[in-house]
């Protein structure tokens, strides 16, 4: 995605290409949710099984399960930014669009990538 989503309107149009891709997705909370009174945050998982293209990636009837964090500035006791933090290395390696750390592919990538082998 190029830039952030503004408004109900935009927001709610993501989420439902993402529905179609994930029919299944379901949100769960994985701690407190922690707040000062001027910012809150909320950690939680997105879970789901990819069934169909999504943004020109081919479905791969594969479980996923991506780690999200939610951060929100308040202002008089509302919602009046939010940004989302997904872990989205960790979700294309689920679904096999890069290899697992630690694989002769995974390796082979960080060598691309110019970090070099690794011993082990």
């Amino acid at each position: 995605m190029d830039k952030p989503l503004r408004g109900a309107d935009a927001i709610a149009r993501r989420a439902a290409g993402l529905w179609v891709a994930f029919p299944d997705v379901r949100l769960h909370p994985t701690g407190p949710r922690l707040t000062d009174g001027t910012h809150a945050s909320a950690p939680a998982k997105l879970l789901g099984t990819h069934r169909e293209p999504l943004e020109g990636l081919a479905a791969t009837n594969r479980s996923v399960v991506v780690h999200v964090v939610f951060f929100a500035e308040l202002r008089e006791e509302r919602l009046y930014r939010v940004r989302a933090f997904f872990d989205v290395y960790g979700a294309a390696v689920q679904m096999g669009v890069l290899p697992r750390p630690g694989t002769l592919s995974g390796r082979a990538l960080l060598l691309l990538r110019g970090f070099g082998l690794r011993p082990g």
